[in-house]
């Protein structure tokens, strides 16, 4: 799943593709790269980000999924938070909606649901603004799968039948919680869903002296794509492709031997 961010303060490529024009041309870049899904977003959910508007969102977002729904070959997955923003775009032609507050709002499981979309449900404690001030957990496996158990089940009542799920690294967790979470990633896979994660240049994969900045960390993210693939995951969301699908090859090669 190759990351676009339509959004000026993302935490690794905020403001670089938030024209239009720049969104689009990255797209097509990615999908040369050999990305099989597109996942597009037009609010950062970096720590500390402030929420903006539906229609700021809309305004954002729309253009691209215009000019990319049905004609770029790969399926397009929103990430957004918010109903309206989910329903314009899967009736623009998005398939999928990709939430990091898990599917909580009734209405996104209505809309889901309506459009016989593709959800992926992750796992996040409090907002962005909030989620890393002291984040704590008393058995964070157990806590995570209780609560993607619990979203799974819920939309699936709602009438949403196809189902990734996300434990959300980076998204309320310590780094000792990122890692335990890579570690023990096939644990999850008792829900029944497939599992996506997305480590790509995240700060806890700066496990040296801090220094590194994110767009520095292609060499730690390759490592914890390769630890997911390898512990379970079905799906990675990665600002790499052409690296991390390299990576996946040797994966691939050792698991047919």
């Amino acid at each position: 799943m190759g990351i676009v961010n339509v959004t000026p303060d993302s935490f690794s490529d905020g403001g670089r593709y938030l024209n239009p024009d720049s969104a689009l041309t990255h797209a097509w870049n990615l999908i040369g790269e050999g990305a099989d899904m597109l996942d597009l977003g037009g609010e950062s959910s970096r720590p500390g980000a402030d929420p903006v508007s539906v229609e700021e969102e809309l305004r954002r977002v729309v253009p691209v999924v215009q000019a990319l729904a049905g004609v770029c070959g790969v399926p397009l997955s929103i990430d957004t938070t918010k109903p309206e923003v989910a329903e314009e775009c899967l009736r623009l032609g998005a398939r999928i909606v990709n939430d990091i507050n898990g599917l909580s709002d009734p209405g996104m499981l209505r809309v889901t649901a309506r459009h016989a979309a593709a959800a992926i449900i992750m796992h996040m404690r409090g907002t962005p603004k909030t989620m890393q001030s002291a984040p704590a957990y008393q058995d964070v496996i157990a806590e995570l799968q209780a609560f993607l158990a619990g979203r799974v089940a819920a939309a699936q009542a709602a009438g949403v039948t196809d189902i990734a799920i996300d434990p959300g690294l980076g998204f309320g967790k310590t780094t000792a919680h990122n890692y335990e979470i890579l570690r023990r990633l096939d644990e999850f896979r008792g829900i029944g869903c497939p599992i996506l994660v997305g480590p790509s240049r995240k700060a806890f994969l700066n496990a040296s002296d801090g220094s590194r900045g994110a767009s520095e960390r292609l060499p730690e993210t390759l490592a914890a794509v390769v630890i997911a693939a390898m512990n379970g995951a079905a799906m990675v969301r990665v600002h790499d492709v052409a690296a991390c699908r390299c990576a996946l090859q040797v994966v691939r090669a050792l698991r047919r031997r």
